[in-house]
């Protein structure tokens, strides 16, 4: 035995070969192919056991609810007076005196300001002479007009007396016209007086006008003048006052977008804040919506006038508010979240189990599923998505109106209570 293992020994020193190497490197070959056959195995059945599942995503719920559901417009606008007059003047002077400041309650006729009018009584007391001028020629003319119709007078009867012989026909003519131009001058001058009394009754209203006074019970909201100023009427009146008739019934003017201005209606309730009273809301009804349109930077809006009950006077005008219109009301609806209409399940992998070890290993195409599902043209049909068996379901829903948080379903098989999907709270690992 001895010598044969060193004839072996020999051998294989002879060839180069080591016998112990060549073992080691058999065994070693051996023990990797296992260690992979176990890493294999083991990978296979981590797949087929359910090794895609940490993919799985997980989704977030919320059940359908019944209640009532409210639609409104929002809108931005600002408070006025119902009735706000321009006070002005219609001529020229120096403020003489102002007899109204702010926010003072004045009654109709009682006097804002008073011009200087020293120029206008001076201009009436000349017209009140040319008046006077007038009406003594008037006098005269008549004096002349009964003068020359009693020449006229005398010559016909003295041409009667003489059968017509005296006095001439040119003298008579002479006469008789002397006493048509009397008549003539009476009529020039009784126009005259007419002219210069028109004269001094405009000076008069002048004057008249140099008195500022309300046209309107109400409240001084402006006041444009100081004592001394010189108030120019020349190309137009210049606004002295603005007056408000009553601040405890404003308007609030708002301007409605044209895609919201077709569900608003005379009659509908409103709520609006301003940014005095952050911690109140106050009422308003809209009573009117005006058909012409205003554009602003491309943007088309309506005008619409809602009534503001202010009895506490603590709104003022001027004042920006932010309106919420009730445009309609829904009692006892079917409601789901707009998230749930929004929300597709993402696509799932394609599971084959019929391709043994390999077709474990390697990824298959991926599946189409029901999370592509078809819309319906008309935006009235939609899809949510039901959890059931944690799996994702498509229900073909019709929906109604919406307040831009939840929906109303109009028809469809969803139920009270009912889990509609909402979000995907996470997908892979």
């Amino acid at each position: 035995m001895k010598s044969t293992k060193d004839t072996e020994s020999q051998i294989a020193q002879t060839l180069g070969i080591d016998s112990s190497s060549t073992r080691r490197k058999t065994r070693r070959r051996r023990w990797l192919l296992v260690i992979f056959l176990v890493v294999v195995c083991a990978a296979a059945g981590w797949v087929w056991k359910g090794g895609t599942q940490p993919n799985a995503p997980q989704y977030k719920t919320q059940p359908v609810d019944r209640g009532e559901l409210t639609m409104i417009v929002t809108a931005t606008g600002t408070l006025q007076p119902t009735n706000e007059i321009e006070v002005g003047s219609e001529i020229s002077g120096i403020v003489k005196s102002v007899e109204a400041d702010y926010n003072d309650k004045v009654k109709v006729d009682q006097v804002l300001a008073r011009l200087d009018t020293s120029k206008y009584e001076a201009q009436e007391t000349q017209l009140k002479a040319a008046l006077e001028s007038a009406q003594a020629k008037v006098l005269q003319a008549k004096a002349t007009v009964s003068e020359t119709e009693a020449k006229l007078s005398q010559l016909q009867h003295v041409r009667e007396l003489s059968g017509g012989k005296v006095p001439s026909q040119s003298d008579f003519d002479a006469a008789q016209a002397a006493f048509e131009r009397a008549k003539a001058d009476e009529a020039s001058a009784t126009a005259a007086v007419t002219q210069a009394q028109a004269t001094l009754e405009v000076t008069q209203t002048d004057i008249a006008k140099a008195v500022i006074r309300s046209p309107i019970d109400g409240i001084v909201l402006t006041r444009s003048i100081e004592p001394g100023q010189t108030v120019a009427a020349a190309f137009q009146a210049p606004v002295l006052f603005t007056l408000a008739e009553d601040l405890t019934q404003m308007e609030l003017h708002v301007d409605v977008d044209e895609a919201d201005i077709g569900q608003v209606k005379e009659g509908q309730n409103a709520e609006f804040t301003v940014s005095a009273y952050l911690d109140r809301t106050f009422q308003a009804k809209i009573v009117q919506t005006r058909y012409g349109a205003q554009t602003v930077d491309g943007v088309v809006t309506y005008e619409t006038v809602l009534k503001v009950d202010n009895k506490d006077l603590s709104l003022r005008p001027g004042m920006t508010a932010t309106a919420n219109i009730t445009v309609q009301k829904v009692q006892n609806a079917v409601l789901v979240p707009n998230a749930a209409l929004r929300f597709s399940p993402p696509a799932q992998e394609q599971k084959e189990t019929s391709r043994g070890l390999v077709g474990m290993l390697l990824p298959g195409p991926p599946r189409q599923t029901k999370s592509e599902a078809v819309v319906d043209r008309n935006k009235r049909q939609q899809t949510v998505w039901v959890l059931q068996d944690d799996r994702p379901v498509a229900v073909p829903v019709t929906i109604g109106a919406s307040d831009g948080i939840m929906t109303e379903i109009l028809s469809g098989e969803i139920k009270t209570g009912m889990p509609v999907i909402v979000d995907t709270i996470r997908a892979g690992r």
